[in-house]
């Protein structure tokens, strides 16, 4: 028995030193970088910009590879059903947690298939109008929606969405009406609102800071609960007329569940020190940078994904 005992331990140390020895020589060949999303938006420019640099840093590439399509739900399917050995990975945001409340049936596992590996930046949005539409504040926006209820359009990038819910939830805190309009990620869900097929829309900082300089869009509030130090002029929402308005979220890195630990941890480390890394400070000055281990993000994706559930509650399921 005492033998048997020894045998394992020893097998298990040389399993443990195998995987370390694995995760040193990692990445070994280039690493597939699945975004669920269409390039031009936050989604897409945070992890361009973060795995531009980590792969400068690793020795080798991390290639994106955009696949958009029903709420991201295309893209993460790619990923689950991908080896665990740390060569597919997926960025994604905060609507990743809300896919299994809108939709009826997954290919996947939303939390039980992925294995978080670090939050790169926060999410939080600009609420932005087209010149065409008569309001220049949230006070103004709600009376002209209650006036005309479903009048007003707005950009988004699918139900259940950052941009979806942001306004679904000031709808449902207003009793207001808003028209969705769906598109395939950010960067069409703003050129819609630049071409007034639409007139409103939650855009992110960095997609819409040039927009607002050349005043083709107006900004009328943030989503977040403190304001943000890049538009300090621009009141948040609940300051703005909707008190106790408040959604944040993330962009963040996932792994198919079981890559090695080693692995998910090197990663993380490598996240931080890109995000940290002065000319990525520069690069992401239009963003919230915001880093965290990997057991701090599968707390925060625990906490998200209940609020969540209770957000969906309250506007109810809107996919078939």
């Amino acid at each position: 028995m005492k033998h048997s005992i020894h045998a394992t331990a020893l097998l298990l140390a040389a399993a443990t030193l195998a995987t370390a020895a694995h995760a040193q020589n990692y990445p070994a060949k280039t690493v597939r970088v699945v975004t669920p999303w269409p390039a031009g938006g936050l989604t897409d420019i945070a992890g361009r910009i973060v795995f531009q640099k980590i792969s400068e840093n690793m020795g080798q590439q991390f290639v994106v590879d955009n696949r958009g399509g029903a709420t991201g739900t295309i893209g993460a399917e790619i990923v689950a059903r991908a080896p665990a050995d740390g060569y597919t990975l997926m960025v994604n945001s905060m609507t990743h947690l809300g896919n299994p409340y809108i939709y009826k049936k997954l290919a996947y596992d939303t939390i039980g298939d992925f294995a978080p590996v670090g939050i790169m930046v926060a999410q939080t949005g600009l609420l932005v109008a087209h010149p065409s539409l008569p309001v220049k504040t949230v006070k103004e926006l709600v009376a002209l929606a209650r006036a005309k209820p479903g009048a007003i359009l707005y950009s988004s990038t699918g139900s259940g969405g950052f941009a979806d819910l942001s306004v679904v939830l000031l709808t449902s805190m207003t009793n207001t009406k808003m028209t969705q309009v769906n598109y395939k990620g950010g960067g069409p869900a703003a050129s819609a609102l630049l071409a007034g097929e639409t007139q409103l829309l939650v855009s992110s900082p960095a997609a819409a800071t040039q927009q607002l300089a050349a005043k083709r869009i107006r900004l009328l509030g943030v989503t977040s609960d403190t304001r943000l130090a890049a538009f300090p002029d621009a009141p948040t929402i609940a300051e703005a007329g909707v008190p106790g308005y408040e959604y944040r979220g993330w962009v963040g890195v996932f792994a198919p569940t079981g890559t090695p630990k080693a692995i998910v941890d090197r990663l993380n480390g490598e996240i931080k020190k890109a995000i940290d890394s002065p000319d990525l400070k520069k690069r992401l000055e239009d963003f919230e940078p915001w880093t965290m281990t990997s057991a701090e993000m599968a707390a925060r994706i625990k906490r998200d994904y209940e609020k969540y559930g209770q957000l969906m509650k309250i506007v109810g399921s809107k996919l078939d």
